[in-house]
């Protein structure tokens, strides 16, 4: 009996889950992609608003070097005001963060975008710069952190519903079977960064000719972190970014795709 009432509840955990994912659809006007998200705009502007301050406190705060920070202001600016971007409702801002030692960049939802000093420094061109914010621009437009926050939600309630099911606290085996399904919810979640990274790389690969710069560029930024990364990476399969060789491939793809009869001559580098 008791493993019955078990089942009836994993089941209901699991519809919990499931139907408000499935019921709740937005089209992208950027991308045109139906997507599962369950916040507007307005929220993604807030919470990323929210999450700044400490997001930029774990690498040091803001950079001190107002001319750089202006610098990355501009050029992200102009690759927004030049795209799709522009027409979108976020309000994009651009940090340098003080971190000398950190490689790395992201954007939070609703179009707060930070770079590390670490990252900057080993970028050697405007259009280097233009790429790794383009990319990032890419994943605000495309409401990435909308949807791993609703894939979140859909995949932590149907994990749960499943440890419930699976375990019995009488049969110790079942233990292995839980930890299974929960481990199972984590890879998928990486599956959908691994996704979302290619996206975004598809979407600066659009932006950056739109706003004057070389998305070559990009293949070279590539380049830098496959260079820093030597022996310290995991495995594509549990990684939430694609290995950079990967990514070169896929942008010299997409390029090719734009631009079956060559690139403008009047491009940045």
């Amino acid at each position: 009996m008791r493993g019955n009432l078990r089942y009836i509840i994993a089941l209901v955990m699991a519809a919990f889950a499931f139907i408000p994912y499935y019921c709740n659809t937005q089209k992208n006007d950027v991308t045109g992609e139906v997507q599962h998200v369950d916040m507007s705009a307005d929220q993604e502007i807030a919470l990323g608003l929210q999450a700044a301050p400490e997001m930029a406190q774990q690498y040091g705060g803001i950079h001190p070097d107002k001319q750089a920070g202006a610098a990355l202001e501009r050029i992200g600016q102009q690759v927004v005001r030049s795209t799709k971007a522009g027409q979108s409702p976020y309000k994009f801002q651009f940090h340098l963060l003080a971190d000398e030692n950190t490689i790395n960049a992201f954007a939070l939802p609703g179009g707060q975008v930070f770079i590390t000093a670490g990252l900057l420094k080993n970028l050697t061109t405007e259009g280097q710069v233009a790429g790794v914010l383009a990319h990032e621009i890419g994943h605000v437009v495309a409401r990435h952190s909308a949807e791993q926050i609703a894939k979140s939600r859909l995949t932590s309630g149907l994990t749960g519903a499943a440890a419930i099911g699976l375990y019995d606290p009488e049969r110790p085996g079942t233990a292995a079977s839980a930890a299974a399904a929960a481990m199972v919810g984590k890879l998928l979640t990486l599956r959908y960064g691994r996704e979302d990274e290619l996206e975004a790389d598809r979407l600066a690969v659009d932006f950056t000719p739109a706003a004057g710069y070389d998305p070559r560029a990009m293949i070279q930024v590539m380049q830098v972190l496959e260079r820093n990364s030597q022996g310290s990476t995991p495995p594509e399969f549990l990684s939430t970014h694609p290995n950079p060789g990967n990514r070169i491939q896929e942008l010299q793809q997409d390029i090719a795709a734009d631009y079956p009869q060559g690139l403008p001559a009047n491009l940045k580098p």
